[in-house]
């Protein structure tokens, strides 16, 4: 008996790996996310705007750590929070190396929410929903405040709320972690290391 896997982009209940995707490069060529069988990868969107921005040097650390073992990072800006993101696509990736000296690969900017989100983030959500901000993080009640004034509900779905939410996917394609900004970095560092 086979197994078909439906490609269809929506958020539909089939059972999907990382590797029935692509997306698009920053300088606009295609990147078939089954290249990347057999590594652990974490998934960011990412603004160059906000108090998050930071984690960008704890993101290249760990990279630069790792990336021989078997890791990967994919980078997604996105300006969806705050218009936290509003250079080009090349001025953010410029930004980024100048800054954080940054040598993972860098996505072109997308939408993680809505109507015209991505359809990679379609499927991250739908396999790991929002489990809250990290309590004791100094941004959390801000976060917390700011999102139930928007929506009172919105702890009660999926959908990313701001910069720098981190999935992380296994070798085998599959979502295992959401780190939320609010996660200290070395938790999330601890997470890929137990995968590699």
């Amino acid at each position: 008996m086979t197994t078909t896997i439906k490609t269809c982009g929506c958020s539909c209940k089939t059972k999907k790996s990382l590797y029935d995707f692509e997306v698009l490069k920053q300088d606009g060529t295609t990147l078939k996310l089954d290249t990347l069988k057999g590594k652990v990868v974490l998934i960011v969107n990412t603004a160059s705007k906000c108090g998050f921005t930071p984690q960008y040097n704890d993101l290249q650390a760990i990279y630069a750590k790792y990336h021989e073992h078997g890791f990967e990072i994919l980078d997604f800006p996105c300006n969806q929070f705050g218009g936290q993101s509003p250079e080009s696509d090349a001025e953010t990736t410029q930004f980024c190396q100048l800054n954080y000296g940054t040598a993972f690969a860098q996505m072109k900017k997308i939408e993680v929410n809505g109507a015209n989100e991505s359809p990679l983030y379609t499927w991250l959500k739908s396999e790991q929903g929002f489990k809250g901000f990290d309590k004791g993080h100094k941004l959390t009640e801000i976060l917390d405040k700011m999102l139930r004034e928007a929506d009172a509900d919105y702890d009660k779905k999926s959908d990313i709320k701001w910069n720098f939410t981190k999935f992380l996917v296994d070798r085998d394609g599959n979502v295992v972690a959401r780190f939320e900004p609010t996660t200290d970095m070395s938790v999330v560092e601890q997470a890929v290391e137990k995968l590699l």
